[in-house]
């Protein structure tokens, strides 16, 4: 079984509204043969609380807007370090990018098929550690 196309339009929906709010290393995985109880997760990441509140916030807008799509659970917004939007079709994962490297979750789906994204989705790759990198550098840089 391979996810819907209604699946695979809010995974794209939400991957392009997160790239829009300057996520980073953007990726969505069918999970569709493994789980019975969704069928794609997107996951995305970002450096800081506040930018993690504003992608969620512009992802639920967005598939609210364009594709009449409410979550029907949102976990995680008070610490917003880890906010989980449950679509039921699709499970969105936006983390922080030190939650995003500690739990890992790629490693738990690489096994799953990866769902093509958006272009400004798939740019995203990479971005988090070219954050990390240009952060220490200046952090280096205000200790001198």
């Amino acid at each position: 079984m391979t996810a819907t196309d209604r699946s695979l339009e809010l995974i794209n929906a939400a991957a392009q509204a997160a790239a829009d709010k300057l996520a980073h290393d953007i990726i969505a995985y069918d999970v569709s043969d493994v789980l019975s109880i969704t069928d794609a997760f997107l996951l995305a990441s970002a450096p800081s609380d506040r930018q993690v509140k504003a992608i969620v916030d512009e992802i639920e807008e967005r598939l609210n807007k364009d594709l009449g799509a409410k979550p029907v659970r949102r976990e995680g917004d008070r610490e917003a370090r880890w906010v989980l939007l449950d679509y039921v079709d699709i499970v969105v994962h936006v983390q922080h990018s030190e939650e995003r490297v500690f739990y890992a979750l790629e490693r738990l789906w690489k096994d799953c098929p990866e769902i093509d994204l958006p272009e400004e989705a798939k740019a995203t790759r990479g971005k988090a550690a070219s954050h990390a990198k240009a952060t220490e550098g200046a952090e280096d840089g205000d200790l001198r």
